[in-house]
């Protein structure tokens, strides 16, 4: 059985100056959630400054606003993590820190992930060819992809040449082209937070978590803050088709953010998330397994704010405001079941995605089918609103 946390390990290193806000489910006489924030170790209910945190990141004076907020304590931040941990949560307990946002996110802005979702595609889902792919994609394209500009002089002429020799992509065409990829990853309110089981579809074989900054965009095209995230990602599904994207990604838990979304201030800005090292361990629960790595977001091909440009303007608003997942350099490649196969999740994982300025997110892993079904919508939001 994996131990808990401590808490000191799931927030950030100087959290005396991190603005932290989230979202708490709590019992009593009118359950349902309630918006946080942290101050001096404890958890205090602002949900009149909101009521969602839409709302709240749509203000103005927000950084005032949650710097002097008063409201009743939930609890200590010890109690939160400890219940969140719990294989059946206990009230209070941590949500995912957004609500009726939507939930967007961007794929391939990594050199690294954008050669193994060549790989994927190549391999048609079959996760044994994979090892053999690599290396001759490797050879087939000659050169350092973390060098070149997306959409400059040089792409197009790699494009043109890879195109000649029949190496061109689909995946190519939105790692190192002028636009992005940017997808829906989850619906609003369906995303769960730290602590929880993410699900994995039961027609996956291959897979992997994908540890990500997360943007959190209000209403104009602001960024308010950052989060962790993972993407719950099925190689073998999104491998057979592109077209198979929202079969691959839009499932039941298999989106998780938090614990908290950091709020912007003089302390943490956009130059911080694009510094932010993003360390991934995945521990086995029935076989010892020990994977762990790095995501630098320095290494990122298009700048984060690039992405939330490509995302909102004048040809897509969002009254609601958005959540953006900004992509992820780390695909698991260490083999487990057996040499050349790979990496793969084994139900009971516990995956920890953790930087020093947002704190650690945690989840163990489950089936889509077998978790608990998603049935808190924006209609029951409603209700418990009104």
């Amino acid at each position: 059985m994996q131990t808990m946390i401590s808490s000191h390990e799931l927030l950030p290193t100087d959290l005396d100056k991190a603005l932290l806000v989230g979202r708490v489910w709590q019992e009593g006489s009118r359950p349902g959630p309630a918006l946080v924030a942290v101050r001096d170790s404890q958890v205090i209910d602002i949900t009149q400054l909101g009521p969602t945190m839409a709302d709240l990141l749509e203000r103005d004076d927000l950084l005032d606003v949650v710097r002097k907020a008063e409201g009743p304590s939930l609890g200590s931040l010890d109690t939160l993590l400890t219940n969140s941990q719990m294989s059946s949560p206990q009230a209070p307990y941590l949500l995912a820190p957004c609500d009726v946002q939507a939930v967007k996110a961007c794929g391939v802005t990594f050199a690294v992930s954008l050669l193994e979702r060549v790989i994927e595609e190549q391999a048609g889902g079959d996760s044994a060819r994979a090892a053999e792919l690599r290396s001759d994609l490797q050879a087939l394209i000659g050169k350092d992809l973390s060098k070149i500009k997306p959409g400059s002089e040089e792409a197009m002429s790699l494009k043109k040449a890879l195109q000649e020799r029949g190496g061109w992509s689909q995946y190519m065409e939105v790692g190192i082209g002028p636009d992005a990829e940017v997808f829906t990853k989850a619906q609003p309110l369906s995303s769960v937070g730290f602590g929880t089981t993410v699900g994995l579809h039961p027609a996956s074989q291959w897979n992997n978590p994908e540890p990500e900054i997360v943007l959190a965009v209000d209403s104009r095209g602001q960024v308010r803050g950052a989060t962790l995230g993972n993407d719950v990602n099925l190689r073998d599904v999104e491998g057979r088709s592109a077209l198979l994207l929202g079969k691959a990604k839009d499932n039941n838990a298999s989106c998780s953010l938090g614990p908290f979304i950091r709020l912007f201030d003089n302390h943490f800005d956009i130059d911080s998330v694009r510094n932010c090292q993003v360390s991934l361990r995945i521990e086995g629960e029935d076989d010892d397994f020990l994977l762990q790595g790095e995501s630098d977001m320095r290494e990122i091909s298009r700048d984060p704010l690039d992405l939330v440009s490509q995302t909102i303007g004048d040809h897509h608003q969002y009254p609601d405001g958005f959540m953006l997942f900004l992509g992820t350099m780390f695909s698991p490649i260490q083999d487990r079941g057996g040499e050349g196969q790979g990496f793969t999740h084994h139900l009971g994982d516990r995956v920890t995605i953790a930087t020093p300025d947002l704190g650690a997110l945690v989840n163990p892993v489950g089936r889509s089918d077998q978790l608990p079904p998603w049935t808190y919508g924006i209609r029951e939001l409603m209700r418990h609103l009104a």
